[in-house]
């Protein structure tokens, strides 16, 4: 009953997580920054907030150890994996859409099988081939509206759609190599190294590549509705959202079928945008959703399916 009750909260938080992605499009367009500056900024004050929350919890204060018992799995992890990703992410809406860039991240859970299986030895499963693919087809038909001409790629667009793809692979293979760490160090740890480090190594790498050199002191001198917007990526999408999804990926049995969950971003993404912004979605999107949840639920109670079908009792 214990280990049912674990899963059951840890697929609650990576749904959380998931909501927290699908929420920073939305601050991120408010505050008015866009590229690798607003990657250092998101990192900074993702970082302090995850610095309060770390050194206020005993279980969590000894922020080095897991540098000094693991330097360079954890610090090659935290540099190139998360941090490289989400600059990769930011730096592809310079060249394509965010159309563009939420169909070839969307990738990244189709990504994790595939890590996991050549990294652990996961085995992938016909149905969690098939529910990914399905969902993939879903999220294309409702992030374009049915429209795959809106795809098309020309001139710089390759460079973004590149760099998404980028995104996708270090992101993916970042989830399946820190799982460990996190499950032995926390995900609260995690995460403040990841965003500790990442909002250093991103200063210095967009200050001499970009010329940009963010000045934290200047965040006031912007309007309320900038600052905010980029404290709310900080604090909400960077500092709990990442510690619900990795903790939460971290504690479910398979990563690979939690991860699946991610294809709801842009379905989340979507109502927001009905209940929010007042947007409307056309019926050939309705229809798209209802295949994306279909497929995500189809893969994540795939065994108590099979189960009631069979009229056998799955056990945990």
């Amino acid at each position: 009953m214990r280990v049912k009750n674990i899963v059951f909260w840890a697929y609650l938080s990576t749904f959380a997580g998931v909501f927290s992605h699908a929420t920073s499009e939305f601050f991120a367009v408010l505050s008015g920054v866009r590229g690798p500056q607003l990657t250092v900024w998101r990192f900074f004050v993702g970082a302090i907030c995850l610095l309060i929350v770390s050194l206020s919890s005993k279980s969590s204060r000894n922020l080095l150890q897991p540098l000094r018992e693991h330097p360079f799995q954890v610090g090659s992890l935290v540099l190139l994996g998360m941090t490289l990703a989400q600059l990769f992410f930011h730096w592809a809406l310079d060249y394509a859409s965010p159309i563009q860039v939420a169909t070839m991240v969307t990738v990244m859970p189709i990504f994790v099988v595939v890590w996991d299986a050549i990294i652990n030895k996961a085995k992938i499963s016909a149905p969690k081939l098939v529910s990914g693919i399905g969902a993939f087809i879903g999220v294309v038909l409702l992030l374009t509206d049915g429209y795959l001409a809106q795809l098309k790629i020309g001139g710089g667009v390759i460079y973004g759609v590149l760099l998404s793809l980028a995104c996708a692979t270090v992101g993916s293979a970042y989830l399946v190599l820190i799982r460990p760490h996190i499950n032995r160090y926390g995900a609260i740890r995690i995460t403040t190294l990841t965003f500790s480090l990442g909002a250093i190594a991103l200063w210095i790498v967009v200050g001499l590549a970009w010329g940009i050199w963010v000045n934290p002191m200047t965040l006031f001198d912007r309007p309320p509705q900038a600052y905010l917007s980029i404290l709310t990526l900080g604090a909400w999408n960077s500092c709990i959202g990442f510690i619900l999804w990795l903790w939460g990926l971290s504690a479910v049995p398979d990563i690979g079928r939690a991860n699946y969950l991610f294809f709801l971003k842009p379905v989340i993404a979507a109502v927001l945008a009905m209940i929010l912004l007042g947007t409307k979605i056309a019926p050939f999107q309705v229809l798209a959703i209802i295949i994306v949840c279909g497929c995500v639920l189809a893969e994540i109670f795939y065994d108590q399916i099979v189960s009631v079908i069979s009229g056998k009792e799955t056990k945990v």
